[in-house]
């Protein structure tokens, strides 16, 4: 406790940063107070089927990333979701085209050309999304809960969902500018952790009248403490690959024969093998609506917490993981920079043996770094088999968790770099924080 009020008087020493939290922390209230601003023309006393709707399930799922804003019918309903689509659109065409591909090795008027195009992306998504979302409203809410009605509402109510989403991201945008940390993640994550509060009270208060009492919720605490830690050390979970850079000599001076360490990831995809497979599995929902009509088959893959939805899941994200990583890490550009700088991996030969060398060792570390997080993934069908309500079991698994480790990591790491800056110490006793990127 001592070292963390001395670390707090460190962090109000430091002007720039304690502006950047002040600024970070100005914008997620922003953020938040939108969630209260329902649609214009719908009764915000008349949404309890809809939020009944979203307690679990899919549904549960979408309204969580948006922070609880799409069960209130608000302007930022479909939160921030629509741009991540986007973005994940824009690093596809960056793979197959290549007018995007030389966007990317452009620089900085790349990245914003880039940027633009992903902003007209999830226009044209929330272009789609918008007149679904309206559907569901009017599938689900008595017809005394729509004070306007007609073309009129539709259209503007269009205008404003996809205007609170555009909003939502400059407020990220500007979190990342002028604040702490990413603030596209940031927002996902206060709209994670928002949830958390009511869903832990609601779980405590079924263990404490029901079976088990205390100890079960308990048991349940050290469960999730333990995937956790789990997690933690998935994101952080490197393998280093030694090496040896050879010795030069230029006039009487001596250059190089340094050992140096390349660190492989074990998850080097990150969530996006999560995000590609949910994407994929909301397929069936779409396809059947939002009420509970279709068929069999199409019905089965609707249910997040039953077998076949889990099981293709898991195979998803197992072969999503293999692709992302094989776009993300080249082994053989990686051989060629060794090669031109002067290095090589002890024992083995420099050229096409060291491209073999790097796919074998990715092929060993991907696998099990992507069946850990296939299991990770569908955690929250499990909890919810054992008993653990569906509200409380998102924060088992699935992006929600590695969302939240990984977002927390990354903005610990940046704010512990302010203070060793400034020369103060770190958040930890020992050694440093590391986050995504796998860098200490």
């Amino acid at each position: 406790m001592k070292r963390l009020i001395q670390t707090i008087k460190n962090i109000l020493k430091i002007e720039d940063l304690k502006a950047r939290l002040g600024f970070t922390l100005m914008i997620i209230l922003v953020y938040r107070f939108g969630k209260y601003v329902t649609l214009p023309g719908i009764d915000p006393l008349q949404l309890e089927n809809l939020r009944r709707q979203t307690s679990s399930g899919i549904m549960g799922l979408l309204d969580m990333f948006s922070g609880g804003a799409f069960s209130q019918a608000s302007v930022f309903a479909l939160g921030i979701m629509p741009y991540i689509s986007a973005s994940i659109v824009v690093q596809l065409m960056g793979i197959i085209f290549p007018y995007f591909q030389k966007l990317q090795r452009e620089g900085e008027s790349g990245r914003r050309k880039l940027n633009q195009y992903t902003r007209y992306i999830t226009i044209l998504i929330l272009a789609l999304q918008a007149p679904s979302y309206l559907v569901n409203l009017t599938s689900q809410l008595p017809a005394s809960a729509f004070i306007l009605s007609g073309t009129f509402f539709k259209i503007s109510s269009i205008i404003i969902l996809t205007a609170g989403t555009m909003f939502v991201m400059w407020l990220g945008e500007r979190i990342t500018d002028k604040g702490i940390g990413n603030g596209i993640s940031l927002i996902i994550m206060i709209g994670i952790i928002a949830r958390l509060p009511q869903s832990f009270i609601f779980e405590a208060g079924t263990r404490m009248n029901g079976a088990g009492g205390m100890i079960a919720l308990i048991v349940e605490l050290v469960i999730l403490y333990a995937i956790i830690l789990g997690t933690i050390l998935l994101v952080q979970g490197t393998r280093r690959i030694p090496v040896q850079y050879a010795r030069r000599i230029v006039g009487n001076k001596q250059y190089g024969g340094v050992r140096q360490y390349i660190p492989l990831k074990v998850n080097a995809a990150g969530v996006m093998p999560i995000i590609f497979a949910q994407a994929i599995m909301m397929l069936p929902i779409i396809i059947a609506g939002y009420s509970n009509t279709g068929s069999g088959f199409m019905l089965a893959f609707t249910n997040m917490y039953g077998f076949w939805y889990n099981l293709v899941t898991a195979i998803l994200i197992i072969l999503f993981t293999y692709f992302y990583t094989a776009i993300t890490i080249n082994p053989v550009q990686m051989a060629d920079d060794m090669k031109k700088n002067g290095g090589f991996i002890p024992g083995v030969k420099p050229g096409r043996k060291t491209v073999e060398f790097f796919d074998d060792i990715m092929s060993k570390i991907t696998l099990p770094g992507s069946i850990f997080l296939a299991i990770i993934a569908i955690l929250p069908a499990i909890a919810v088999k054992a008993g653990v309500s569906p509200e409380f079991a998102q924060f088992y698994g699935g992006t929600s968790l590695l969302i939240l480790v990984g977002v927390v990591l990354d903005t610990l790491q940046q704010i512990e770099s302010h203070l060793l800056m400034r020369h103060y110490d770190g958040l930890m006793k020992s050694g440093r924080i590391k986050g995504r990127s796998g860098r200490a």
